[in-house]
């Protein structure tokens, strides 16, 4: 079992930054961002694989939103720049380990732990 918490959530102007973190208790493979706005479903935002080589973004997050870790920390990061009122939501982080015909893009049945989330505000 791996348990993920995340943190660096808050509230922001638009166009500002933050960087959310989340620290993983033991080995994961695939970890991935997904985010859910009241009402709406959970999306997909970005993911890694543990080597660092690809990472994947949502198109509407391409270009402002940059996905890393720490693997000697067992810590993931997203770096969000140029922060939208529309990118308001509960941030979760998600991991996996080795997954037969994995994806690790945004496939949440995928993913086998998750974080309890952190909210990110963002006011025009």
């Amino acid at each position: 079992q791996v348990q993920l918490v995340e943190s660096g959530g808050g509230s922001v102007q638009a166009g500002g930054s933050l960087r959310l973190s989340c620290a993983a208790s033991g080995y994961t493979h695939c970890m991935a961002w997904f985010r859910q706005a009241p009402g709406e479903e959970r999306d997909w935002v970005a993911s890694i694989y543990r080597t660092g080589d690809p990472a994947y973004y949502a198109d509407s997050v391409k270009g402002r939103f940059t996905i890393s870790q720490d693997n000697a920390k067992n810590t993931l990061y997203l770096q969000m720049n140029n922060l939208k009122p529309e990118d308001t939501a509960m941030y979760y982080c998600a991991a996996r380990r080795p997954l037969i015909g994995g994806t690790c893009r945004d496939r949440l049945a995928e993913y086998t732990y998750w974080g309890q989330g952190t909210q990110v505000t963002v006011s025009s």
